[in-house]
């Protein structure tokens, strides 16, 4: 295989092959590379029936298994950005769609966010070219994430992110999609794990990138991992290799002027001098904290339900959708319990929990031993919780 730099665009790189024409004009006295007949496979390969399953498919076909995701009847979208993660996770559940392992209609969705002027444009061109190579639906889509940040007050990273959802949001419902995959590997949940634990984060934010989750808080449809818990990024791209098929590479991730570029390139690497297997053991440490965060979190679903109980229609205020939480109950609550508990009860009255940290939970841990009403916690957004006699209530300004 003959690979070479194509071009270079902004920030994002293509690897691809000569053209053959090219080839056997550069290399006259070489034995000539012939022109493919036409397949409905990749052309560099041999008809599904003459292949046997690549190690990596037949990992995510255990993953597939071990998360006792659907193998029929169902439209997936497949979030494809062009790199080597995501081409990977699309090449291989067409070989699993080609091998008769899962009978799928795959959807390839692709957002352009507008930050790169045509080299953008350009990734999605080549996203939409594979999947045609592959035969296979393509939704593209483009959003203004610069406008979005400077709206929202959000940085680039997390508006982008808040763009790619909404995307993948609206192209699930368009194609009546329950199941949405994200090529993030092994090496993400390391990177994600450090990244939270230098912020301070607690159990919960260490347990890292969930295998699999709700899209929204609204919404049934899964956002599923399915490389998270086993493949490396060297795998991926080693795979893509393997398949003979072009992938981006971010030159942004050498910008060590991010943080987890520095965590990637810088402290990994050096961890990995105490511990080679480090990006796995990360990884490991966050499944069993995911674990212990499902049991408390089913803890304080359960204090939230004493919280609320019994309460007459006439402690509802009309001014707000949430309903209030008794003082009494929370006080005698274990701190953890509550705290999730918490988090619980401004997640179901924002939406979500964007921006919100432990100092404004302890502002309202503050109310609870107030001893009297009319004191107020602030939260981001123009939100804030007020105590009025014996119970916490939510409002929006």
């Amino acid at each position: 295989m003959i690979l070479v730099f194509l071009r270079f665009r902004a920030r994002r790189v293509w690897l691809t092959r000569r053209p053959l024409d090219q080839h056997n004009q550069l290399m006259p006295n070489a034995p000539k590379v012939l022109r493919p007949k036409k397949t409905t496979f990749l052309s560099t390969e041999a008809p599904p029936s003459q292949r046997r399953r690549s190690r990596f498919a037949s990992g995510l076909a255990k993953e597939w298994n071990r998360l006792n995701l659907p193998e029929k009847d169902l439209r997936v979208i497949v979030a494809v950005s062009g790199g080597a993660d995501s081409t990977a996770l699309l090449l291989a559940l067409h070989e699993l769609w080609e091998s008769n392992h899962v009978d799928l209609h795959i959807v390839v969705a692709h957002l352009d966010h507008g930050l790169r002027g045509k080299a953008g444009a350009n990734d999605a061109r080549a996203v939409r070219l594979l999947a045609e190579r592959l035969g296979v639906e393509v939704k593209l889509g483009r959003k203004p994430v610069k406008e979005l940040a400077q709206n929202s007050g959000d940085n680039l990273e997390q508006a982008a992110r808040r763009a790619r959802y909404d995307f993948l949001a609206k192209a699930a419902e368009k194609c009546e999609s329950s199941l949405v995959l994200t090529g993030h590997t092994l090496d993400d949940q390391a990177e994600t794990v450090l990244l939270r634990l230098l912020r301070g984060s607690g159990a919960e934010g260490l347990g890292g990138i969930e295998p699999v989750r709700t899209l929204a808080s609204s919404s049934e449809t899964l956002l599923v991992r399915p490389l998270v818990s086993w493949a490396r990024r060297s795998q991926t791209e080693a795979y893509c290799h393997e398949r003979g098929v072009a992938f981006a590479v971010d030159q942004m991730n050498l910008d060590e002027r991010f943080a987890r570029v520095r965590v990637r390139r810088q402290l990994l690497p050096l961890m990995e001098t105490f511990n080679p297997r480090v990006v796995e053991s990360l990884a490991r440490s966050a499944e069993l904290l995911r674990e212990d965060a499902a049991v408390l979190n089913i803890a304080a679903e359960t204090l939230l339900v004493a919280a609320t109980a019994g309460l007459p229609d006439a402690e509802y205020d009309a001014t707000s959708e949430t309903a209030p939480l008794l003082v009494d109950v929370l006080v005698d609550a274990p701190l953890a319990i509550r705290r999730r508990a918490l988090r619980l009860w401004l997640e179901s009255a924002r939406g979500d929990l964007r921006r919100i940290e432990l100092v404004h939970l302890t502002g309202i841990e503050k109310l609870l031993i107030a001893g009297r009403g009319g004191r107020v916690a602030e939260l981001p957004g123009g939100a804030f919780v007020e105590r009025r006699r014996s119970l916490l209530r939510f409002y929006m300004k």
